[in-house]
């Protein structure tokens, strides 16, 4: 490339690349950190993303319907269960040795629907391959709260969900493997084995947490979880993933079903359309730091919500138009929301807690899956199932702006009081 092209490529990226640089105030041992948090993140999302992109082709192949379709999707959500009993051990054993072991079985597990005879055995498969993956993408939320510095944990969080994009859209990639025939859709499953290699890095390189380490051997004054912060970050994230589940399973559907796109195009709008989320994530995450996240998070998710669902009512440049809107939107709320998910709990309980919400987004999701699928099937049209299902993301902004707590700019010890470390051992409660 000659020199001129290059300085102007370097003045067009420079924005992007600033945003995305860590920020000075991290250590040298935290951005090592933050690197190996994103390899695990693009296994991660590569594995959550695979299934749901790829139902459509599958159903095609094994001649199901919407609903059965929407009722596998909730079954792969279902699975979470398996997730319980790992976080509950990275909370006793340490968060290392659980992240590396999915990261080596995740990939193995959703690789195995390949070889699937019939749509059954696909979706047995998924049912234990991602739900592994979003196992280890708990973790993943659970080291980088532990271990970022107070203000700039919804920062780091937005850029490892770029990071996370990054991984989807690979998964994305391999739609167009769906044109060649009509069982080709398989190849996409034999990608999950590329992973394997981050599993054998983070083996080498990923170090147990500081705040997990000081507790070994140590009480704490309190252990419990907050009930009411539990019951509120669950109730939040169900109803939200009540419309968010819906979308992601249906718009490659109403693509497909009702504009006539095929598998490249699906890929194409999917990209095009999420790509502009990455201004939200980096954007919303500094601001959830400087200014706080409770305003952000239950301001972005109506709004983001009304977007897409627009983008299934609308055609053309207005359909794509709404989908990049709704994403970036979303994209803002996302760092303010997702650290809540960390910064409410004690270390000795943030796997498990962590576990916990993610089981009640997948249980909403698929309660949103189900009833999309049947209203589909029934007499409505996808936009129509769509507006039914972004009642709950409306509902959730309301509870996160009365029930949540402003927690940008404190220490975890500050967040959670009982997390202090004690000397006296009579001061430890149990759960």
């Amino acid at each position: 490339m000659p020199r001129a092209e290059i300085g102007i490529t370097q003045r067009i990226l420079a924005p992007a690349t600033r945003a995305l640089r860590p920020p000075e105030s991290l250590t040298d041992l935290q951005r090592r950190l933050l690197f190996l948090l994103a390899l695990a993140s693009l296994s991660s999302a590569f594995i959550n993303t695979l299934f749901t992109q790829t139902v459509v082709y599958a159903a095609k192949e094994f001649d199901v319907t919407n609903f059965q379709q929407g009722l596998a999707a909730a079954i792969v959500r279902w699975g979470i269960v398996i997730s319980i009993p790992l976080v509950a051990l990275a909370d006793k054993r340490g968060r290392r040795t659980m992240m590396i072991v999915l990261a080596w079985v995740a990939p193995l597990a959703t690789s195995l629907g390949a070889l699937s005879p019939n749509f059954s055995f696909l979706v047995a498969t998924q049912t234990i391959g991602r739900p592994l993956g979003l196992t280890l993408d708990v973790l993943i939320a659970v080291v980088l709260i532990e271990e970022m510095p107070r203000d700039k944990r919804a920062y780091t969080t937005g850029v490892l969900a770029i990071v996370s994009g990054i991984g989807a859209g690979i998964a994305v990639a391999t739609l167009p493997f769906a044109d060649i025939a009509q069982w080709s859709w398989r190849l996409s499953y034999v990608t999950p084995l590329m992973w394997i290699p981050v599993a054998l890095y983070l083996k080498k390189h990923l170090p147990e947490t500081k705040r997990f380490s000081e507790r070994i051997g140590h009480a704490v004054v309190n252990k419990k979880l907050d009930k009411n912060r539990l019951i509120n970050v669950c109730a939040v994230v169900f109803l939200t993933n009540i419309f968010i589940a819906s979308v992601s399973i249906f718009q490659n559907r109403y693509l497909d079903d009702v504009r006539g796109y095929s598998a490249f195009a699906v890929a194409l709008f999917t990209a095009a359309t999420s790509v502009p989320a990455v201004i939200g994530l980096v954007v919303g995450g500094r601001i959830a730091d400087a200014r706080g996240r409770r305003i952000l998070a239950s301001t972005m998710v109506p709004i983001g919500a009304l977007l897409f669902t627009l983008s299934f009512t609308f055609e053309s440049t207005a359909m794509w138009v709404t989908a990049i809107g709704g994403g970036i939107a979303l994209a803002f709320s996302y760092p303010a929301l997702a650290v809540y998910r960390g910064e409410l709990f004690p270390t000795s309980r943030r796997s498990l807690a962590g576990g916990l919400i993610m089981t009640s987004a997948l249980i909403g999701g698929s309660i949103g899956l189900i009833a999309t699928g049947q209203l589909v099937d029934g007499d409505l049209s996808y936009g129509q199932a769509i507006t039914i299902m972004a009642i709950g993301p409306l509902i959730a902004s309301i509870l996160v702006y009365v029930k949540f707590p402003e927690t940008a700019g404190m220490e975890l010890e500050e967040i959670n009081t009982g997390d202090r470390i004690s000397d006296d051992p009579l001061l430890e409660r149990g759960f």
